[in-house]
C-alpha cells in the first residue's frame, strides 16, 4: 500500500503468523503493565522515566503526598481527584498510586457507570465498593503442629456399613523440624483434606489442633533443584519444636465479613423455598447487618487481635454518577471507617448527572469538589510520546527498526494539528486522543512484520496501518464537514 512496500511481498490481511513467527509469548499485556510505580525519588522528586511513568511530573509529585498521607493513615475520608483529557494517565497515576501502597493495602477499582444495576441499588453498589476498600488484618495465636512431611500413610480397614471394600480407619502422618520429629495419627477427615491441598512428603504443613484444618506452606527447601524459574515455593524447614503456638496473619476486608454473615431469610413453608429459587444470585447486605459487623470488629480491635488496614476506592469516569449517588458519596467519605477516594474525569463544565439545572466544574456538585484535593494531568510533547512507545514496545517484546519511533511520534504530532482548526473539540482532547491511536499501531503493525516473515518493525508497516486504520482526528473531522455515512459507504 505504502511507497515503501515495493520491495516486499504482499500478504493478505486476514492471514494468520505460523507459530514459529509468534515468539512463543503466550502472557497478556495489559495497558498499563509497564507502571510500576509513580517513580520519584526519595526525596518526592518524579525522575524522567522512573517505574515506567514518562511525563506528568507535577502529578505524580501530587500523588506521592498522596501516598505518603495514605500510608500515616491521616487521608482517610478525604478524595483526590484527577482531572484531565482523556488519555493522560489519570487510569495509571491510580494505578500507580496502589503500586506504591504494596499489595496488602486492599485497592478497589470501578468505572461510574457500574452502580447502574439491575441487581442492585445504586447505593448499594457504592456501599459494597466502599467495604471491601477497608481491610482488616486479624492475628490470632493457634495450636498447630508444623513441619515437613516424612511420611503419609492412611490406614484401612473393613467397611462397617458393608461387606465389600475397605474404607481410611486413620493415617500415619510424620512431620519433621529443626529440632526433632513427630509422628501423628490423624482422623480420616484430615486425610481427605491433606488430600485435597495435595499435599506429599516433602512438603511443609501445618494442623490447627482445635479445627483439624491443613495448611500448605510450600515445599521443603531441601528438594530445591537448580532450576532458575520454577512454579513451586521452596520454604526452610520450620525451628522449634513439631507441636507449638503459631501466630497467624489473616487479611481480609470488611466486605469479606459481610458477604460471610449474609444469610438467606424465610421459613420452610412452599412460597419460602420457591422464593430463594428465583432470588437474584447478589445479595444486598442489610444497614443492620454491617453495624453487628463493625461491633464485632471494634470488639477485635480492641482486644489487640485486629488491626483496620484503610484502602483505596478508585473511582474512574465519576461523572457518570447521578445526583442520588454524589449526595451518598458525602454520607461515605463522613463515616468513621472510610478509605481514601480517588476520583477521575475527563469533563470540565458539566451537566451533574439526574438534574436538569445544575452546571458544575467537572460534572461534580459543588459540595463534593469542596471535599477534594484536585490534581491535573497534562498532555503529552513529542519527546514524551517517543519514550512511551519505546517503553511498550519493550513491555510488548517488539522490535523496532531505526526511525520507526520517530515516525510514530511525528503522526501522533501531525494528526493532533491536522484538523485543529475546523472541530468543536479541544486540541488537548484530540492530542491525548491521538496519543492512545499511536500505541495501538503497535501490535496491528508487529502482524504485519510476522507475516512478512520479518522480526522487527519498519517503516513500511507504520505506513500501512496509518492507512488501514483512521484516528479519532481524521474521522471527526470527515463528519464535521459533512461527509458522512452515505448509501453504506463511508465518507
Amino acid at each position: 500500500m505504502s511507497s515503501g512496500t515495493s520491495m516486499s511481498v504482499p500478504v493478505a490481511h486476514n492471514a494468520f503468523p505460523s507459530s514459529t513467527t509468534s515468539g512463543g509469548r503466550s502472557s497478556r499485556t495489559a495497558s498499563h503493565s509497564h507502571i510500576k510505580g509513580l517513580g520519584l525519588t526519595s526525596e518526592g522528586f518524579a525522575t524522567i522515566d522512573g517505574a515506567g511513568f514518562i511525563g506528568q511530573a507535577n502529578a505524580r509529585e501530587a500523588c506521592g503526598v498522596v501516598v505518603d498521607l495514605i500510608k500515616s493513615r491521616k487521608f482517610s475520608g478525604r478524595a483526590l481527584l484527577l482531572v484531565g483529557a482523556p488519555g493522560t494517565g489519570k487510569t495509571a497515576l491510580a494505578l500507580a498510586v496502589s503500586h506504591e501502597l504494596g499489595v496488602k493495602v486492599p485497592f478497589c477499582p470501578m468505572v461510574g457507570s457500574e452502580v447502574y444495576s439491575t441487581e442492585m441499588k445504586k447505593t448499594e453498589v457504592l456501599a459494597e465498593v466502599f467495604r471491601r476498600a477497608i481491610g482488616l488484618r486479624i492475628k490470632e495465636t493457634k495450636d498447630v503442629y508444623e513441619g515437613e512431611v516424612t511420611e503419609l500413610t492412611p490406614t484401612e480397614a473393613e467397611n462397617p456399613l458393608s461387606g465389600y471394600g475397605k474404607t481410611v480407619s486413620h493415617v500415619l502422618i510424620g512431620l519433621k523440624t529443626v529440632k526433632g520429629t513427630k509422628q501423628l495419627r490423624l482422623d480420616p477427615t484430615i486425610y481427605e483434606a491433606i488430600l485435597k491441598e495435595k499435599i506429599v512428603v516433602g512438603d511443609v504443613i501445618y494442623i490447627e489442633r482445635q479445627t483439624g484444618a491443613v495448611k500448605r506452606v510450600g515445599r521443603s527447601d531441601a528438594y530445591a533443584s537448580s532450576y532458575d524459574l520454577e512454579s513451586e515455593t521452596y520454604v526452610p524447614l520450620p525451628k522449634g519444636d513439631v507441636h507449638k503456638h503459631k501466630e497467624l496473619v489473616q487479611n481480609i476486608t470488611l466486605g469479606d465479613l459481610d458477604a460471610a454473615n449474609v444469610r438467606p431469610q424465610g421459613g420452610q413453608d412452599i412460597m419460602s423455598v420457591m422464593g430463594s429459587l428465583v432470588r437474584s444470585g447478589r445479595t444486598e447486605v442489610t444497614e443492620k447487618l454491617r453495624r453487628e459487623v463493625n461491633k464485632a470488629v471494634q470488639g477485635y480491635i480492641e482486644q489487640g487481635v485486629a488491626e483496620v488496614v484503610p484502602g483505596v476506592v478508585f473511582i474512574d469516569e465519576v461523572h457518570m454518577l447521578d445526583i442520588e449517588c454524589f449526595t451518598y458519596l458525602n454520607v461515605l467519605l463522613e463515616s468513621p471507617m472510610a478509605p481514601t477516594v480517588i476520583l477521575a474525569t475527563n469533563r470540565g463544565q458539566s451537566l451533574v448527572r439526574g438534574t436538569s439545572d445544575i452546571v458544575s466544574p467537572h460534572g461534580l456538585p459543588v459540595d463534593l469538589l469542596d471535599r477534594c484535593m484536585m490534581v491535573k494531568t497534562d498532555g503529552y510533547t513529542r519527546d514524551q510520546i517517543r519514550k512511551v512507545v519505546q517503553l511498550r514496545a519493550t513491555a510488548e517484546g517488539l522490535k523496532l527498526s531505526e526511525g520507526v519511533i520517530d515516525r510514530l511520534a511525528a503522526e501522533g504530532e501531525k494528526s493532533s494539528l491536522r484538523y485543529g482548526a475546523c472541530l468543536a473539540f479541544k486540541h488537548a482532547i484530540f492530542t491525548a486522543f491521538i496519543f492512545r491511536y499511536v500505541l495501538q499501531l503497535l501490535m496491528p503493525a508487529s502482524i504485519l512484520a510476522q507475516l512478512a516473515g520479518r522480526s522487527q518493525i519498519e517503516l513500511e508497516d507504520i505506513g500501512e496501518m496509518t492507512e488501514l486504520f483512521l484516528d479519532t482526528k481524521t474521522s471527526a473531522s470527515k463528519l464535521a464537514m459533512g461527509r458522512g455515512f452515505d448509501g453504506g459507504k463511508m465518507w
